[in-house]
């Protein structure tokens, strides 16, 4: 008890040193401080803060977690914090190093891990070989993925049930798909839609770069764009089309809503039945509804194979850091203790050790991700290259998109900005 009271009192003290006009004074004698930021919603802001008080409990190194509610947020803090200095010690990723903007040069940012694993402070004995390479740069190690997932469409199985709306078929084509749509909306209430508008969101372009895939027009290969103004064109006309016709929301509702996680989800605001998600958001939609949640592919998966699996969350450490041996030792504990895995559930997407896959397989919320990956995955191939600019990418998009769905462009000329923003990043 003493134990844990003297723990709570230096957590605060150190958040209060560490933060406090924006020092990086010492923390109290015998105390180590390690500063994380990461990006998510409510849910798993307080899950982290649960599985970081019991590390802090175990350990007596106390973990000051630094949320931001997007990734655009999260990159946009950590340039600015590097640049100045005071970048926090663990650094969240994406499913790659894109949004770090420095190409291969990851060591300019982050520290080299091996030197941690050789020491045994890093034990990734038992990651994933492809988890592993994931988070290699040139041969070095520089993060560790806590977990996989792959994008799908979340649908609201209670609303369609009490609405009296068919329920959708796992694998559809794109005709498919809309006549399901149609069908939904005739049965949902009025101001309810069939599905959220995910023609782009804030920070996340999964779906366009899914669309481009299944389309034959990859986006980017690593070496040059695949798609013509006409051929983004007709995504834009897709999208007009659902909304013209209702199966989205107009934009004056869409834009209500961010939808980068629960938290701005129209679905769980009671305004859409079904919206894009990655497959790790499952836990937090499930838990921040009484209704009933299940995942489907993508239209036109099954012959496309356009889906991917991506590694999710990867942690890595400021080259900068004051502390890295004890930032090391919380990596270890987020990756591999299943306690943390009991605590966090799904959340992140399925992990990448199989002691924590097990840990993990006995809640239906992560049986519902196995069945929707085991389905998936077999429509899936590699992953193609992030843009260039990722962030610069994700938010310029966003803004095309939003004009578009205001009326402010057209289709053609949404197509045509979209191809100009892809030669300006790429050039």
């Amino acid at each position: 008890m003493k134990r844990i009271a003297f723990l709570l009192i230096a957590l605060v003290m150190a958040g209060a040193l560490v933060f406090g006009g924006g020092s990086r004074a010492a923390a109290p004698a015998g105390v180590s401080v390690v500063r994380w930021s990461f990006w998510g919603g409510e849910a798993r802001i307080k899950n982290t803060q649960l599985a970081i008080d019991k590390f802090t409990e175990n350990t007596g190194i106390v973990v000051a977690a630094e949320p931001a509610p997007g990734t655009g947020d999260h990159f946009n803090k950590f340039k600015t914090q590097f640049a100045g200095g005071n970048a926090a010690d663990i650094i969240q990723l994406g499913g790659d190093f894109a949004n770090l903007q420095v190409g291969d040069d990851v060591g300019s940012v982050l520290l080299a891990l091996d030197p941690y694993v050789k020491s045994g402070v890093l034990d990734v004995s038992k990651v994933d070989a492809s988890a592993i390479a994931a988070g290699t740069v040139n041969g070095v190690l520089y993060a560790v993925p806590v977990a996989a997932n792959m994008p799908g469409i979340l649908y609201n199985k209670s609303l369609l049930e009490r609405s009296g709306a068919p329920l959708p078929k796992v694998s559809m084509t794109w005709a498919e798909f809309r006549d399901w749509l149609s069908a939904v909306k005739a049965k949902l209430p009025a101001g309810v839609f069939p599905l959220a508008d995910n023609s782009a969101n804030s920070d996340q372009s999964f779906f366009f770069g899914y669309w481009c895939r299944q389309n034959g027009t990859p986006m980017w290969d690593g070496g040059k764009s695949h798609l013509s103004a006409a051929d983004v064109q007709k995504y834009f006309d897709l999208w007009a089309d659902y909304r013209a016709n209702g199966l989205i929301p107009p934009a004056e509702t869409a834009a209500d809503y961010a939808e980068t996680n629960e938290s701005a989800s129209s679905l769980i605001a009671g305004k859409t039945a079904a919206c894009v998600i990655w497959s790790n958001q499952l836990l937090n939609y499930q838990n921040a509804t009484q209704d009933t949640l299940d995942l489907i592919e993508f239209p036109n998966a099954v012959s496309s194979k356009a889906l991917w699996g991506q590694m999710s969350q990867m942690m890595s450490i400021n080259k900068n850091s004051r502390n890295p041996e004890a930032a090391a030792k919380f990596i270890t504990y987020r990756v591999t203790d299943t306690e943390v895995w009991k605590i966090m559930g799904a959340d992140p997407g399925t992990p990448v050790t199989p002691d924590a896959r097990a840990a993990v397989s006995t809640t239906p919320v992560a049986q519902k991700v196995a069945v929707y990956l085991d389905v998936a995955g077999q429509h899936a191939t590699a992953r193609d290259p992030n843009m260039p600019g990722d962030t610069e990418w994700n938010s310029s998009l966003f803004l095309i998109t939003q004009n578009a769905a205001y009326g402010r462009i057209n289709s053609a000329q949404a197509g045509q900005q979209v191809v100009d923003l892809i030669a300006r990043l790429t050039r």
